[in-house]
């Protein structure tokens, strides 16, 4: 057997449109128009109205007639063709590195869960118990009244976690014959990564959409497969909502290109506006942060009402599709609160009203207009807070107001010392966007060109924006310059989802995937290299042809040749899974221990707890609950200096019966001083933080020793009174937390009340 490096899991972790040859019959395919009336920017070509290239629209469009149908076809067939290679090769490609990482084929059932690290395992967890119920039935009845999760509570995972994908699956493995050929982990890591192929195939149709050539298309695709480390992690993350939400996300936003593209017909346009909301109905109820997201979109469909790139029923139509999603999941998660609370729809709600009650805003002149503007969004804020407020006040909702803690710790606008804020801001990939991101973007060739349609086509658009806000109300005439909404969608996308990316680094997982779209399509769309030429006074429609054709074969021949040996390299190298301390661990709960015990810890090994043993827990990572966050930061004591009398009170309250430690975390050395999770329960707690450094003048000495370390020391009486030590291995140590022998306690401290 050919010899394999072993390494530690841990650190692992780290629309069609026609082709170019073939536009639509009748139809300019320019993108931005001399000339072109004002009233709506998806007209047909108006006679005598001139192109970039300085030719007639009629004389550009006219080449279009000529082309024979079966010349549309085979390209369109080719285009096709190429865009499923290109998804099958990620699907592949993925499903190959994470065999080679973790040699995945040959793992025992329980090495193989322990591999679905952090909360990926607590949302397997939940599919496997679909499997494992009587019936189908009895399986949903078990997860709307779950008492496992939380111990002494109750909770209905369908309305607090976005696990329906799970649920569907599990359902879907049980009605399927083919049990006896798929084992039931197979089956899931397969849908994820099939999903990578519709992410490929949702950006490189709308590549195609934007340049009417799906060359554009394949070169969004191998970008998308050569930078995977920037835009995807599915590979060792497979459970995380990003990786089923994403996908969902790229095809709306394909959906939205395609329904604001020119000349698109009235059946067409239902069409799209029911995939828009099917699309972004799967996007919402796979991802708890979809109202975060759905809010920058909202956002850009606002700023391109207020400029002028939509007209009023495309504005209301694409505000809808976002309620109406938002709306549906709200009633599939039992009315979970969180949604109704949710600042889009507070915003959206905004939007409309002051929209209806300022029917002149779109008049007078340019100065008088920006003006209105100005107040019209100062309203519009007011207005959304003061939504969001009094819906927060009468649901009495708290869940989400650790994100709005950390985003105002990450600005300097709020505390600094608040657990929940401080455990996000510690995080790399909280962080601001690291630099090597972008030395890694520009290796494959898609920074330049990015870059470089993104300044030309924001100088358009903003010229194109003061033309529209200059032009008084009912002016259909005159000199402008008209850019289309499809592509200035997708230009406020990258621009808005870019910020979002900088500032927080988990969020470019958003924002790679479309700017691999955006670059393709200043490479091989016509608009962005007619500029050029014209500005180089060297334009002709023979040039034109050649360089959009040459220039990306040129660049795909240079990546086959640079990146194709890495590629091939990267795919042979195999390593092994070997993490024998938790595996030991969970063999030990599982036979050792009764099956209703509770256990509390960290909340990336509880999760693990879940999957592969099936104990009730304390807490988990799924942190969208005011509570289970108080319940995390009592557990976490016993990192922090505390007496074992208060350690053992907050455990028994919540009815554990073991607490396993983590030498990891007790002796933590990979984040800095000040970001270890000891650190943050010191500052947390007003004690000073180990080690050399400064402390803060008002933080005082801690009266107790820390609870992990001086409970491993089986020297004092105080600790062995309470706590039991009943396994130990050279990473986790685990405890028994015995009943107090006093009358008053012994009621709370029976473990089988939790079930």
């Amino acid at each position: 057997m050919e010899l394999r490096k072993r390494v530690k899991l841990s650190k692992i972790e780290h629309h069609l449109g026609l082709s170019p040859d073939a536009p639509a019959k009748g139809r300019c395919r320019s993108g931005m128009v001399w000339g072109a009336r004002r009233s709506n920017a998806t007209q047909e070509c108006p006679k005598g109205d001139v192109s970039l290239n300085g030719k007639s629209c009629a004389q550009s469009c006219s080449g279009v007639l000529s082309q024979w149908p079966w010349r549309r076809c085979v390209s369109m067939a080719a285009g096709l063709l190429l865009a499923g290679l290109l998804a099958v090769s990620q699907a592949w490609c993925v499903n190959a590195i994470h065999e080679n990482l973790l040699w995945f084929s040959q793992l025992t059932e329980v090495e193989r869960e322990i591999s679905f690290r952090t909360e990926c395992g607590l949302y397997y967890s939940y599919f496997k118990q679909m499997l494992q119920a009587p019936s189908i039935q009895e399986g949903l009845s078990d997860l709307i009244h779950d008492n496992l999760t939380e111990s002494k509570r109750t909770i209905n995972l369908l309305q607090r976690m976005n696990i329906y994908q799970e649920v569907f699956l599990s359902v879907l493995y049980r009605l399927l014959p083919i049990q006896a050929y798929l084992e039931p982990v197979y089956f899931y890591i397969y849908t994820v990564f099939s999903l990578q192929a519709v992410y490929v195939m949702a950006l490189y149709l709308t590549a195609w959409l934007l340049s009417g050539s799906w060359l554009a298309g394949t070169l969004t695709g191998i970008w998308y497969i050569l930078n995977r480390v920037d835009t995807t992690r599915v590979e060792f993350t497979i459970s995380l909502r990003e990786n089923w939400s994403l996908p969902f996300l790229a095809l709306q936003v394909c959906t939205i290109t395609c329904y604001l593209r020119p000349q698109l017909g009235a059946l067409q346009q239902k069409v799209m506006v029911w995939l828009m909301y099917v699309t972004t109905f799967c996007f919402c109820l796979t991802w708890q942060f979809n109202q975060f997201i759905l809010l920058v979109q909202a956002l850009i469909i606002y700023t391109m009402d207020c400029v002028d790139f939509l007209t009023t029923t495309q504005v209301t139509t694409l505000y809808l599709v976002q309620v109406s999603g938002l709306l549906s999941v709200w009633l599939l998660q039992f009315c979970n609160s969180m949604i109704l609370g949710s600042l889009v729809l507070s915003f959206i709600v905004a939007v409309l009203f002051i929209r209806h009650c300022q029917p002149a805003l779109k008049t007078g002149s340019l100065l008088v207009r920006l003006g209105k503007l100005l107040l019209h969004s100062a309203m519009v804020l007011l207005l959304t807070f003061t939504i969001n407020y009094l819906a927060k006040k009468a649901l009495q909702l708290r869940s989400d107001e650790h994100i709005f803690k950390f985003i105002k710790s990450k600005f300097a606008l709020g505390p600094t010392r608040d657990f929940d804020a401080s455990l996000y801001l510690c995080e790399e990939a909280f962080g601001v966007l690291p630099l090597d991101t972008l030395e890694r973007l520009a290796g494959t060739l898609l920074l330049y060109p990015y870059i470089l349609t993104l300044l030309l086509l924001s100088g358009l658009l903003a010229v194109a924006a003061l033309k529209n806000l200059s032009r008084p109300k009912g002016v259909g005439e005159g000199i402008a310059v008209a850019v289309r909404p499809d592509v200035a969608y997708n230009l406020l996308h990258t621009l808005f989802y870019g910020l979002l990316a900088f500032s927080t680094m988990r969020m470019k997982y958003i924002w790679t995937g479309h700017m691999c779209a955006l670059a393709a399509y200043g490479v091989c769309g016509t608009e962005l290299w007619t500029l050029l030429l014209n500005t180089l006074r060297c334009n002709s429609k023979l040039l034109l042809r050649l360089v959009r054709y040459a220039v990306p074969l040129a660049m795909i021949v240079c990546l086959y040749h640079k990146f194709w040996p890495k590629i091939m390299e990267e795919l042979s190298e195999l390593r092994e899974f070997h993490d024998p301390d938790t595996v030991e661990l969970m063999t030990w709960i599982s036979t050792k221990t009764p099956k209703w015990a509770v256990f509390a810890g960290s909340m990336q090994l509880l999760a693990g707890i879940k999957l592969c043993t099936g104990r009730a827990l304390t807490n988990h990572p799924h942190y969208e609950d005011k509570e289970l966050r108080e319940r995390t930061k009592q557990v976490y004591q016993v990192y922090a200096r505390q007496s074992p009398e208060e350690v053992h009170g907050i455990l028994k309250a919540m009815g554990a019966d073991y607490v396993v430690l983590e030498n990891s975390i007790c002796y933590e050395r990979r984040h800095r001083r000040g970001c270890r999770l000891r650190d943050l329960l010191d500052l947390a707690n007003g004690h000073i933080m180990d080690g050399p450094g400064e402390n803060e003048p008002d933080l005082v000495p801690a009266s107790h020793p820390r609870f992990c370390e001086a409970i491993k020391t089986d020297t004092e009486p105080a600790y062995s009174a309470l706590f039991t030590r009943t396994f130990q291995n050279k990473t986790f140590h685990v405890y028994r937390v015995k009943k107090k022998r006093k009358k008053g306690a012994k009621s709370s401290s029976e473990p089988s009340a939790t079930q």
